[in-house]
């Protein structure tokens, strides 16, 4: 596993994102791990988040792409620290956009906030996580509407690994019903592995007890 996936994990427990315990997801599912990512709430954890995001969407996207579409309302923040950090890290001129749940009348009037969506853009969308994909179809349609755009790909913090509609994984579906390319800074079996009956700051995160509440979860809700 390479080194900033690791520290990805850390940094997702430090800033208490990442738990286990008993959770309800948006879904409806009974989870024993949940990731909130409403949990950076300070200036620095953000900075450190696009920068891991921004690592993600260069390895698979690169940068050759227009607009990074963050869909209201917590992928706001998530597009504009990761356009920073594409610009930091990378040297990548990319537009943040957003959609409003309302659309503005007056002003800078529309349903998008940020950069416009113009014909030929490349646009690749930034979420939380995904846990049956549902979300994923009431974004791309504000997308398409903007005009005859390329939508690349779909990037979330983590992969939770779990079936969306089917028996596939959710981003395995989203990438086989939408046609673009998904992909997450780590994975629930790299979260597994890196944290399970290892100490991290003089505690085990993953104990047998929540192993054992997490291989019962993926017996029901796992992807095959």
């Amino acid at each position: 596993m390479e080194q900033y996936k690791q520290e990805f994990i850390e940094f997702m427990v430090d800033c208490n994102v990442l738990k286990f315990g008993d959770f309800v997801t948006k879904s409806g599912r009974q989870t024993p791990f949940f990731i909130n990512t409403g949990f950076y709430r300070t200036g620095s954890q953000l900075k450190k988040l696009g920068e891991y995001y921004a690592r993600a969407i260069n390895d698979t996207y690169g940068t050759d792409f227009d607009i990074l579409f963050g869909p209201a309302y917590k992928g706001i923040p998530l597009s504009v620290t990761t356009t920073v950090a594409l610009d930091e890290m990378y040297g990548a001129e990319i537009g943040y956009c957003s959609n409003r749940k309302e659309v503005k009348d007056h002003g800078d009037t529309g349903i998008l906030l940020g950069s416009p969506i113009k014909d030929g853009d490349k646009v690749v969308i930034i979420e939380d996580v995904t846990t049956a994909g549902t979300s994923i179809g009431e974004t791309l349609p504000i997308i398409k509407a903007q005009g005859d755009v390329d939508v690349q790909g779909l990037v979330v913090s983590v992969d939770r690994m779990e079936r969306g509609q089917g028996t596939k994984s959710a981003l395995c579906e989203i990438e086989e019903t939408y046609g673009i390319k998904t992909t997450a800074i780590v994975t629930m079996a790299e979260v597994i592995e890196h944290l399970y009956n290892r100490p991290y700051k003089g505690k085990v995160i993953i104990d047998d007890t929540i192993k054992a509440a997490i291989d019962a979860y993926y017996e029901k809700y796992g992807a095959q």
